[in-house]
């Protein structure tokens, strides 16, 4: 039996609390010093070429270069090819526009109010977020060049000399993604997820609980503890690869996740264990996490991994059966799947047609709740800087534009960063430099020192997990839009005050439009997203429900993407969280945290009812007797009755009602065995025989891990 000490710290203060966060985000993690560099010699290679050539609104190019996803080749091809076509389409806009109203003022106001209005909607409604923002920031950043009086040649030709320098920028940087993946192919998800997997390793392995943790060790399964796992969930979710595949990476992502924290709470016990057999115990653990890395690390797919009995464990060691029961879950994700390809063929197909609008993109009125107060919003900064004659502060509605998000917490997130980053690029960098730097510089080489200097510091931040990288890539925006938009030195100070002045006056505005009116609280959405998803995937259970497998197969695919997504959503608010405040903080934390700990097992249940759906398809490969049937039928009710009894007590509906009965899976186990006596011994007996395990194997394992999530809920 162990002896526990614990010696978990106190909590921190506000302050400490705040450090801590910027180390650990700040750390460098396996392959983003080689990511940072691609990142600032794109941008420095940009800014060279038009500070040279003399190319107008040089620094949105710089910018794109900058903040163009760069996760893998194909996301970043893939967001150029998107960024390209958006960025045509909004100058089309503009330019339109500029025909019918740019020579009469009141129409002209209507029509900006009007386009804020879509682009607003756009945000909201389409399928494809990251083109409704690259349309949006670009009519933003070139609506007040029309309120210029100017020559509308002039107006035209800087219009179009905006929509050229971003294009170029994007070419280039796919140009140099495409150089560096041939220098270095690198796949930064599994390498992410190999680091995290060697320190639970290094934690479990210190001599199989013989000497106290090393302090190293500790250090490193708290930091990646922290950290989270938001970066591997971005890059999961900009990646191009197979449904299938990203998935299962998703469920390991989520259960590794669980793992670390597990782990890192071990990691704080002080914990003497006196007899062999529960060193031996650990030692296995270790080993088991270290085949699963090394199968990951070379392609190969983990084999599943039996421990003993919970009870033995639960003797040895704290939280011990919790680490071992999420080693076993993550061995078997990839247990029953033919391939660990990235980009393998799925069993289901998830093509459909291309869509502009999601599907209740007219039906929903959030959707057009969210336009009308982005557009009140951005209308009133565009009407008060057009009324003051203050245009320097037209920065106001790209701020508007770039912080607008369905719930408080994300929102004040970005606003939040966008601030940070506005006095980091802005002030201290960009301000700094005009009155301390530039005046010793006499040449672009020197001038490219600097600029190198702060992109670096930028792409650090940026590459920081999802919670603070939006700062990074607003350090770069302002520093750029300072010293890179005209082909001189800016020496009046006048240009930053009015940019860092049009930011806080639209941060202001959004404060009162979104955070005032009607602004859900994030974690009130991720309470209610997370029983959306319990509830979605009760009806998963149900399917198929037509008996046209194309049908059935087209509608299975539709609700897996439905149910992934709002997977993902969850763990998203989860980080908006964090930045809302008040009395109900203590309170909102403790039901993130909850929620959190519950997300690897929806998951796991999730990939694994995949897997079992193709037998109820009966795909080829995957046809089983005709006498299981009912059982199958009778087995899957019982879960989806399950999963809405656990959605049914997190609305507070109804009491738990006991469904831990065996009948069901006892039934599904006779079955099993019935048909299996049946069939002859032949040639194709054998194979029948394992694949009716394989069946029986992967539906104990769903009924198991699903009874366990509705014991905790």
């Amino acid at each position: 039996m162990a002896t526990v000490t614990q010696t978990l710290p106190e909590r921190p203060s506000p302050l400490i609390w705040l450090k801590d966060f910027l180390k650990e985000e700040l750390a460098p993690y396996p392959g983003r010093g080689a990511l940072v560099a691609r990142m600032v010699i794109a941008a420095t290679v940009v800014m060279v070429i038009t500070m040279t050539f003399k190319i107008p609104f040089g620094a949105y190019g710089a910018i794109y270069a900058f903040t163009i996803s760069r996760d893998s080749t194909e996301a970043t091809v893939t967001a150029a090819k998107t960024a390209i076509i958006a960025f045509i389409l909004s100058g089309s806009y503009i330019l339109i526009g500029a025909i019918f109203f740019a020579g009469e003022p009141f129409p002209r106001m209507l029509w900006v109010i009007g386009t804020f209005f879509l682009l607003f909607f756009a945000l909201s409604a389409t399928t494809n977020y990251f083109a409704a923002n690259r349309f949006a920031y670009l009519v933003a950043v070139t609506i007040p060049l029309w309120d210029r009086h100017v020559p509308a040649g002039t107006q035209v030709e800087d219009t179009l000399w905006a929509i050229f320098g971003v294009m170029i920028a994007s070419l280039l940087t796919v140009a140099f993604e495409l150089i560096f993946s041939h220098l270095k192919p690198w796949d930064d998800l599994v390498e992410s997820i190999a680091e995290r997997l060697r320190a639970v390793e290094v934690v479990l392995n210190t001599d199989g609980g013989a000497h106290p943790v090393d302090p190293a060790a500790r250090k490193t399964i708290t930091r990646y503890s922290m950290l989270g796992t938001s970066r591997l969930r971005r890059i999961l979710q900009r990646s191009t690869y197979s449904a299938q595949y990203a998935e299962r990476m998703s469920a390991i992502v989520a259960l590794t996740g669980r793992l670390v924290d597990l782990t890192a709470v071990l990691a704080y016990l002080e914990i003497s264990i006196p007899d062999d057999a529960s060193r031996k115990r650990i030692r296995t653990l270790a080993a088991g996490v270290a085949d699963i890395r090394t199968n990951l690390l070379n392609g190969k797919l983990p084999s599943p991994i039996a421990f003993e009995s919970e009870e033995a464990a639960a003797r040895s060691v704290p939280l011990l059966v919790e680490i071992q029961r999420t080693v076993s879950q993550i061995s078997e994700i990839f247990s029953h799947s033919p391939s660990i390809s990235p980009y393998a063929r799925t069993e289901i197909s998830t093509e459909k047609p291309w869509k502009l609008f999601v599907p209740d993109a007219f039906s929903n009125p959030d959707h057009i709740k969210f336009g009308l107060r982005g557009c009140f919003a951005a209308s009133l900064c565009y009407i008060t800087y057009n009324a003051i004659d203050w245009p320097g502060i037209s920065t106001a509605i790209t701020t508007c534009l770039l912080t607008a998000l369905t719930t408080i917490g994300s929102s004040r997130q970005k606003q939040i960063l966008r601030f940070a980053g506005a006095i980091l690029g802005g002030v201290i960098c960009g301000m700094g430099a005009q009155i301390f730097v530039l005046p010793s510089l006499d040449s672009i080489w020197e001038f490219t020192v600097l600029f190198a200097a702060v992109m670096t510091l930028a792409a650090w931040v940026a590459t920081c997990s999802p919670r603070l990288s939006y700062g990074g890539s607003q350090t770069a925006v302002a520093f750029c839009l300072l010293n890179v938009q005209e082909f001189k030195f800016q020496t009046s100070l006048a240009i930053a005050r009015d940019r860092v002045v049009g930011i806080l006056f639209g941060l202001a505005v959004m404060w009162i439009v979104f955070d005032q009116i009607g602004g859900a609280p994030a974690v009130i959405e991720m309470k209610r997203t997370f029983i959306s998803g319990v509830r979605s995937l009760a009806e998963f259970m149900r399917e198929p429900r037509s008996s046209d497998r194309k049908v059935a197969i087209e509608r299975a695919a539709s609700m897996r993407e439905a149910i992934n997504k709002t997977i993902d959503k969850v763990r998203s608010l989860a980080d908006a969280v964090l930045f809302e405040f008040g009395s109900s903080r203590q309170r909102d934390m403790a039901l993130r945290t909850r929620i959190v700990q519950l997300q690897p097992q929806l998951r796991l249940i999730f990939v694994t009812r995949i897997a079992l759906l193709k037998y109820r398809l009966g795909l080829p490969g995957f046809v089983l007797p005709e006498e299981l049937h009912a059982a199958q039928l009778t087995f899957d009710e019982w879960l989806a009755q399950l999963l809405d009894g656990m959605a049914d007590r997190l609305e507070g509906k109804g009491p738990h009602l006991d469904m831990s009965n065996q009948a069901a899976i006892d039934r599904l186990e006779k079955a099993v065995q019935t048909a299996s006596a049946k069939e002859p011994v032949t040639e194709p007996g054998p194979a029948l025989a394992a694949q009716t395990q394989t069946f029986l194997s992967l539906s104990r394992s769903i009924a198991t891990t699903a009874l366990s999530l509705d014991k905790e809920i």
